[in-house]
Order: C-alpha cells, then structure tokens, then sequence
C-alpha cells in the first residue's frame, strides 16, 4: 500500500457535489465552490476525470450513477477523490447529505464508494455535521477528512472554502514538491477556519477532524504520535509549476510516479529513524536523496 508501483501513470478521478443550498445565498456558494473545484482540477495536469454535479442535477440517482460510473472505469493502481459540499443532518446515529429530492446517507455514500477498485481514496465531507459520516466512510486506503469533529457541529461550515483556497496557494505544498497533497491541503484550510472565528472573535462552531488509518477515531492534529496523515500525505490532489507541466507530458508521468515513490519511501524511512541504526538510516537516504535527484534531473529537462 505504501509504495505504488512506477511503471504505469495512475489516473485520478474526482467527484464534487454541491448538494442543496435550502436558500438562495448557500445555493450560490455551494455552487460556487464546487465550480471554482472543477476549475482548479481541470488546470491541474495528469491524467485526471473530472465529475462536477451542482444545481438541478444535484440528485441522489446522479451521485450514485456518477459513483457507479466511476466504479467501471477506475483501475486498481488509480486515485479516487470524492469533494462533498453543502449541508448535512445527523441525527444520532445516521449522518445524511442533502441533496434535491431524497438525501443520501453516509452509509449508502459508503457502499458506493466500496465499490470503486481505486488503491487510494480521499473523502473530504465539508458539510455541516460532517463528521457524523467520519465512522461510516472510514476504510483501509481511504482517507476521510470532514469539516467538523461530530455530528452536532450543525453550523453553516467555512472549511471547504479554505480547502480550495490550499489548492491554488503554493504556500501550501510545505515540502516544496510542486505538489500539494490531502495532508498539506488539510492543514492549510484547518489553520485558516480557525484563524476565520479568532479574527472575527467568534467561538468556532466546526474543527476539522483526519482519519486515514480505516479504524480510527479521527484527529485534528494528524503525525507520527498518533499514525495518521501517512495516507492523506500520498495522495497529490494538484501539482504546481513543473510539476503541473510534466503531468501533462505523457513522456514523463512515469518520472513523476517514480518521483513521488521514492518520496514515498523517504518519508517512511525518516518515520522509522529510531528503530534503524544509524549508519543504515544514513547509508539509505542518501541513496533515496541521490535516485530523487537524478529522477529530478530527469523530469526537469
């Protein structure tokens, strides 16, 4: 799971819905959001689906026809990204997107997405009482990111507003590799909502929750000491610069799948530090460190 083979550029493919805005003005945000998404992703490069679902067509059977499609077409060493946008209930035991006509709920979310081969999956729920769905989403390789710690943050959120802001922020990519992942994305909108209710000296109805382990209760502060993020950290939502460019130059893809495997296993092996001796640790990044230049090299000329 950690280290997806090189030899075949993986597609990824999103799905944004901007679910029932109940009013006029969430109506236009929600809708808003979910074109702002589609245009960043079609500009992102590589070979990516993009599946935008807003206004009328914003329905229980189009989500699950979109779901299923993608189901069919989606390969085993692809990506799959699921943007859920809009409000949502809970009522204790069940968490409930709302779209036009009969809502959908986290579990049948759950079944659709169960049936999509993808090896990496990404669900972030910005809804209101998003993190209602956390439990029901959460499965091995898919990492789930929701806009509020439980079902009773049942305000209006503002997270996947900053959410998109990271996707078009190159301060987001952190680790300067033209890339920016679903770790670096959630930090970056997280950090930003919270700066939202300090600025305007508010109390904050929804904190950000991460879970991509398949079994965990979800965190806000994702890291070594608590094994999440790892998942989230390989999952490349956009690329930068050119990055951007050589995705969208079949020649290289398979440079740019090597790349970021070798970033792969740099990352675990730095995670692993405590428990290699130190002349291996050493002796083994710098071998990582020298194939990333050269694959660099490569991907630069």
């Amino acid at each position: 799971m950690l280290c997806a083979p090189a030899s075949l550029w993986a597609a990824t493919h999103f799905v944004t819905v901007a679910g029932l805005g109940g009013e006029a003005e969430y109506e236009q945000r929600f809708n808003a959001l979910a074109a702002d998404i589609d245009k960043v992703l079609k500009g992102s490069g590589g070979d990516s689906r993009v599946h935008t679902i807003s206004g009328v067509s914003s329905t229980k059977d189009k989500l699950s026809g979109t779901l299923a499609e993608v189901a069919r077409e989606a390969k085993a060493d692809d990506q799959f990204v699921l943007f859920l946008i809009g409000h949502g209930t809970f009522d204790g035991s069940d968490y409930k997107f709302n779209l036009k006509g009969p809502d959908i709920t986290a579990i049948e979310l759950a079944a659709l997405c169960d049936r999509i081969p993808a090896a990496k999956q990404l669900v972030v729920n910005g809804t209101s009482a998003s993190g209602g769905s956390l439990h029901a989403l959460q499965r091995a390789n898919r990492a789930v990111i929701t806009a509020t710690k439980s079902g009773g943050e049942r305000n209006a959120t503002v997270f996947l507003r900053y959410w998109v802001e990271a996707l078009r922020d190159s301060s987001a990519d952190t680790d300067k590799n033209e890339a920016i992942s679903a770790l670096e994305a959630y930090r970056y909108a997280d950090q930003k909502t919270v700066g939202f209710y300090e600025t305007a000296k508010r109390l904050a109805t929804e904190h950000a929750m991460l879970e991509d382990t398949g079994n965990g209760e979800g965190t806000r502060k994702p890291g070594v000491d608590n094994d999440q993020g790892m998942l989230a950290a390989r999952i490349a939502v956009v690329r930068l610069g050119s990055a951007q460019r050589a995705a969208a130059d079949p020649a290289k893809r398979q440079l740019i799948a090597k790349k970021e495997e070798l970033e792969v296993k740099i990352d675990r092996l730095k995670l692993e530090k405590a428990a290699t001796p130190a002349d291996q640790y050493r002796k083994d990044l710098a071998k990582l460190l020298l194939e990333l230049a050269r694959v660099q090299e490569e991907i630069d000329k």
